[in-house]
C-alpha cells in the first residue's frame, strides 16, 4: 500500500496527455511562462472541482497541507495569486479539446438509449447562473443584473453532454442555438417551445436532421390529413399540418407531424411537432417525456460540480472552471461505464471528494460498499497522542 499512487494521480492516467500537450503548441498557451504551465492549472482546477473548495486561498491552503502528495503529479503549491492570474489570462480552448478528446472515448462506452430505432437522441437546453454585474460585467443581463447562461446538448447514449457554450444571460435560447449548436443528420433533438423557430427548425430538416419540439398555443395551421390510424388510447391524433401565418409559411413551407398526447397521471394534454414520420406517435411522445433527463442533468452538475462559484471574473476563468467540470464529469461517467459500476455519479464523487489524496488503488474505491469504504478509512486514520492518559 505504501508504493501505491495517490487517487488523484490514478484519475490524471485517463486524461489524454498528449492530446492535451499537442492543443498547449497549438494554443502558445504556455509561451513566455516561466512557472505555471496549463497542465498544472488543469490540476489544480481539476483539484477544486473533486474536493468541492470555494476560493483561491482554500485551494492554497489545501495544496500545501498535501504538498508531500503533489511530487507525484509533477506539481508543487501553487501562491493564489498565481492561479489568478492564469485564470483571467489563459485561453480556456485547451479544455475545451480535452473535453472533446475524451467525451469520443466515453461516448463509445455509454449504454444506448432505451429506445428501438437507431436515430442517435439528443436534447437541448439552457441553465441561467446569477452573477454580480459590477463584478461580471461582460455577462450582462438585465440593468442591474448580471448572469451566464450555460447552452447544452445532451446526449440520451449515457446521458453525456456532447456540446456546451457559454453567452450572457441577455442571448436567447434560439438564437445560441443557431449560432453554436452542431447538426448531426439522422439524429433526433428534442427541445422545449422556447426553441421553436420554423426557420431554424426547416434548416434542421433540411441538413435531414429530425426534431421534436411542443407547439405553442396560438399557432396558425390548418390540417391537411391524419397522418396515422389512432391505436393508443392516449394518443387524441396524428395528423398533417401545413403553417398558415404570413412569415411562418415561408419559413416552414412543407408539411409537419402534429400529435396531440394527453398524460395518463395528470390529464394534461400537450400538442407535440416533428418532421420524423416513420415513428409511432406515442415513441415520439415518450422522446419529449425524455426531455426531462436534461433538467436533471443540470439539477447534478449545480449540486455537484462546481459552476456557479467562480475563481475568477474574465470569461476565460469561467470558461476554463466550466470545462473542467464537465471533463471531471465525463471522467466519473468512464468509470462508471468501464467498470460496470452500481454506484451513482453522486456517490462516485462523494467518494473521490474523500480519498482523493490516499494512497488507494482506484479499484477499491469503485467496489468498495459505503460499510466496508468506512471501514477502510477508518484504518487509514492514524492513532492520535492522548493528551491527558488516565
Amino acid at each position: 500500500m505504501s508504493f501505491q499512487s495517490t487517487i488523484f494521480n490514478q484519475l490524471l492516467h485517463f486524461i489524454p496527455r498528449y492530446d492535451f500537450d499537442k492543443a498547449v503548441k497549438e494554443q502558445k498557451s504556455d509561451n513566455y511562462c516561466k512557472k505555471f504551465t496549463s497542465w498544472e492549472q488543469l490540476l489544480v482546477l481539476f483539484y477544486t472541482q473533486v474536493t468541492l473548495k470555494d476560493s483561491l486561498r482554500d485551494i492554497e491552503t489545501g495544496l500545501l497541507s498535501h504538498r508531500h502528495n503533489l511530487y507525484h503529479l509533477g506539481m508543487e503549491p501553487i501562491p493564489r495569486s498565481t492561479l489568478s492570474d492564469a485564470m483571467n489570462r489563459r485561453n480556456p480552448i485547451i479544455f475545451e479539446t480535452i473535453f472533446y478528446n475524451l467525451l469520443d472515448r466515453v461516448h463509445k462506452l455509454a449504454p444506448f438509449h432505451k429506445f428501438r430505432f437507431k436515430n442517435p437522441l439528443y436534447s437541448i437546453d439552457s441553465t441561467t447562473i446569477d452573477l454580480c454585474l459590477s463584478v461580471f460585467n461582460w455577462a450582462k443581463f438585465r440593468k442591474r443584473k448580471g448572469a451566464i447562461k450555460l447552452h447544452y446538448k445532451l446526449s440520451h447514449q449515457g446521458h453525456l453532454p456532447v456540446f456546451c457554450a457559454l453567452t450572457n444571460g441577455k442571448v436567447h435560447d434560439v438564437k445560441a442555438a443557431r449560432k453554436y449548436l452542431p447538426v448531426e443528420p439522422d439524429s433526433i433533438t428534442c427541445m422545449d417551445r422556447g426553441y421553436l423557430d420554423f426557420q431554424w427548425l426547416y434548416s434542421l430538416h433540411q441538413q435531414g436532421a429530425y426534431f421534436v419540439t411542443r407547439a405553442k398555443d396560438n399557432m396558425n395551421f390548418k390540417i391537411i390529413g391524419q397522418h396515422q390510424p389512432v391505436k393508443n388510447k392516449h394518443i387524441l391524433r396524428d395528423d398533417l399540418i401545413l403553417l398558415e401565418g404570413f412569415y411562418t409559411s415561408q419559413k416552414y413551407s412543407e408539411p409537419i407531424r402534429l400529435i396531440e398526447y394527453k398524460d395518463p397521471e395528470t390529464g394534461k394534454i400537450y400538442v407535440f411537432l416533428t418532421n420524423h414520420f416513420d415513428l409511432a406517435a406515442i415513441t415520439i411522445a415518450e422522446i419529449y417525456h425524455q426531455r426531462w433527463q436534461i433538467e436533471l442533468f443540470f439539477k447534478w452538475i449545480k449540486q455537484n460540480l462546481k459552476i456557479k462559484t467562480f475563481l475568477g471574473t474574465s470569461k476565460n476563468a469561467v470558461m476554463a472552471q466550466v470545462w473542467t467540470a464537465m471533463i471531471y464529469y465525463l471522467l466519473l461517467a468512464y468509470l462508471k461505464f468501464q467498470s460496470k459500476c452500481t454506484s451513482t455519479l453522486t456517490e462516485l464523487s462523494r467518494r473521490f471528494q474523500n480519498t482523493l489524496m490516499d494512497r488507494l488503488s482506484i479499484l477499491e474505491v469503485l467496489s468498495l460498499t459505503k460499510k466496508a469504504l468506512m471501514t477502510l478509512q477508518d484504518g487509514l486514520i492514524p492513532k492520535q497522542l492522548v493528551l491527558f492518559p488516565i
